[in-house]
């Protein structure tokens, strides 16, 4: 019989988290192991019609907020679709409060699992998040069977300093689905979707409109880019509810003209290969982004903030880091700088480096069912 796993996840649309777990549900052996997934949103996602035709569903477990009245559905959630073997959850310190109510329903497995490095902005927190955020941790200590993180700097911020001293803390790299790197692009067709003239320089950017993405400084960036390439355009793939907020900013700038909002797309790869020149990723804070290792192997060059970790740097030569505090005529520089980089390295030499490396999807895979099949599983 199948092992039945409860993957608790906010909404399952198109997001770093939600992409690898579709990569999951795709390639994972469906007749060992039997996904579903519980989300707080009553929204549909862009990806519940697929994960419902690969025959699991979407649950919605909705007031998170309200901890009683979401116990009481979370518990109902459990009896009318479980009864469930492992519990997954991927709501950062949220993970807390439900592996405890996991544990209390009889899930015997529990796994809280951290997507991200918060501490920068926590450690900002008034003494209300504060005191939060410790009884979160101090939960998932106790009621966690198996820790996850997508990074060193990930794990240390819901586990410890000390993760690395607890066994029951692990490291497992999120990994994308090669094949779409594989595929020929005629960037001139990908371009004209865009009308983006098949010679000017793009910069690109996948990420959620919020705030941690720092869009603001991405913007700042681009402006001083303008000065010195005034064929140059940024492609912003992604959605969120500060688009609004950006979209004002550029016509402020009068930069309007040369952005292109692409909204959330399928199609990520094909649109790296075919349509930008260089990545840039100015992020306040992140665990480990998997949009760095796609454009890796994409073979774009990568500018990022320092804060982001190293591990994402799988191909050298492709990969900058600036500090934050530097100014944006600083990262300017650097942006056309590297457009240089693409001369030495072909898109097929950096997806062989990939291809080989722990963030095949093919690696996570066989490293979570190895957890997921564990005789403590």
């Amino acid at each position: 019989m199948a092992k039945r796993i409860l993957h608790v996840v906010g909404a399952m649309n198109r997001g770093g988290i939600e992409t690898w777990l579709m990569h999951i549900l795709r390639h994972i052996d469906c007749d060992r192991f039997h996904i579903d997934f519980l989300v707080h949103s009553a929204q549909p996602g862009a990806y519940d019609s697929e994960i419902c035709a690969l025959g699991s569903k979407v649950i919605a477990c909705l007031h998170p907020s309200r901890p009683w009245l979401y116990a009481q559905n979370f518990r109902r959630i459990l009896r009318e679709y479980g009864p469930y073997d492992i519990v997954h959850s991927h709501v950062h310190h949220f993970s807390g409060y439900i592996l405890r109510l996991a544990e209390k329903a009889g899930v015997p497995v529990r796994i809280a699992h951290s997507h991200t490095n918060s501490s920068l902005v926590e450690a900002k927190a008034g003494w209300h998040r504060r005191l939060y955020l410790a009884a979160m941790k101090a939960l998932i200590a106790r009621h966690a069977t198996i820790g996850l993180g997508c990074s060193h700097v990930a794990n240390a911020d819901l586990f410890g300093r000390d993760w690395k001293t607890d066994p029951h803390w692990q490291l497992l790299y999120c990994g994308i689905d090669m094949t779409p790197f594989r595929e020929s692009i005629d960037a001139t067709n990908v371009r004209a979707e865009f009308a983006i003239p098949a010679h000017a320089f793009v910069i690109g950017h996948v990420g959620r409109f919020q705030e941690l993405k720092n869009h603001q400084f991405l913007l700042e960036i681009f402006a001083e880019v303008v000065k010195r390439e005034p064929q140059a355009y940024l492609l912003l793939i992604g959605e969120g509810f500060l688009q609004p907020n950006i979209e004002r900013q550029a016509c402020e700038m009068g930069l309007r003209e040369r952005i292109i909002f692409a909204g959330s797309r399928s199609d990520v790869p094909k649109l790296m290969m075919g349509a930008m020149d260089v990545f840039v990723l100015p992020s306040l804070t992140e665990g480990l982004p998997m949009v760095g290792i796609e454009a890796q192997a994409g073979g774009l060059p990568l500018i990022l903030s320092d804060v982001i970790t190293e591990e994402v740097n799988k191909i050298q030569p492709l990969f900058q880091q600036i500090s934050l505090s530097q100014p944006a005529d600083l990262w300017a520089d650097a942006v056309l700088a590297a457009r240089n980089v693409r001369k030495n390295l072909t898109q097929k030499d950096c997806l062989a480096v990939l291809e080989n490396s722990e963030f095949n999807i093919a690696y996570g895979v066989k490293a979570l069912t190895e957890i997921y099949a564990n005789e403590y599983c």
